[in-house]
């Protein structure tokens, strides 16, 4: 008996797991084709899911989606998360591997806020001290964070900037800064070098939330003579690959980590 029922949640988990961010509404045969079971059996079941509020059906095309009862179970999910510590273990294996600091940064009002941070051991190695504020339009960090922004929330940002240099390398014209958001959004990283610190270079990538929107950046930095084309090309790999997997542990099921960028 035990095992019957083991087996039919093992079938529900199956059915459930089907529905995906770009696949949100399938049809019976669709998910018997998915899932490898017969369309009676996911006829009946999808209908269990149904009257249990974790799917919802579509009254015309007779589709279902997934129901209001899986919100509120994310909602408990992300209640108990916190971000930092969901990182540090990640970040702490990016340290070892890359040798030089990270950082992780949220969105703070106009500004980005050092979270933590984990520092380099080299002799040379670049600070980021935990509640530092920092503007959004110098820095990798800063910028990938504006980059992921809502548009409308984006443009009350920079309209309202004061666009003072920190070194000669610094952008401040806007419109220059707006082409490279859209680069930086494309390519799904940011780098800078000497942007608000002479001489020091990051690469930053984004971690997202259970909704996909952008919840943290985190940065691999360090003097920019270590950030050789080779380096930057490592620890660019390196960065997307903890981002991808903290976004991941946040429940975060999207499809913005394609894996050409690893590769790049």
């Amino acid at each position: 008996m035990q095992i019957e029922k083991n087996h039919t949640i093992d079938r529900l988990i199956q059915i459930m797991d089907c529905f995906t961010i770009d696949q949100n509404k399938l049809g019976v045969r669709e998910v018997a084709r998915l899932t490898g079971l017969s369309s009676s059996v996911c006829g009946r079941l999808m209908i269990a899911l149904r009257d249990q509020g974790l799917l919802s059906q579509h009254h015309q095309s007779r589709t279902y989606s997934v129901g209001p009862k899986s919100l509120r179970w994310a909602e408990v999910y992300t209640t108990n998360l916190d971000i930092r510590n969901v990182a540090l273990p990640v970040i702490n294996e990016l340290l070892i591997e890359t040798k030089e600091t990270i950082s992780l940064y949220i969105l703070d009002g106009n500004e980005r806020l050092c979270v933590e941070r984990m520092e380099s051991a080299q002799n040379v190695r670049i600070v980021a001290r935990i509640g530092r504020r920092l503007p959004l339009y110098a820095g990798s960090a800063g910028k990938l964070l504006l980059a992921y922004l809502p548009e409308k929330r984006q443009e009350e940002i920079l309209s309202g900037t004061n666009f003072e240099p920190f070194t000669n390398k610094t952008i401040t014209d806007i419109q220059s800064l707006r082409s490279q958001l859209k680069i930086i959004r494309r390519q799904g990283y940011a780098f800078s070098d000497g942007e608000w610190v002479e001489d020091a270079a990051g690469i930053a990538a984004p971690i997202f939330d259970i909704k996909g929107d952008i919840l943290a950046a985190l940065t691999v930095s360090g003097p920019s003579f270590r950030f050789t084309q080779e380096k930057i090309r490592l620890h660019k790999h390196s960065v997307l690959k903890a981002v991808e997997s903290i976004s991941k542990d946040l429940g975060y099921l999207g499809t913005a980590y394609p894996y050409q960028n690893h590769s790049n």
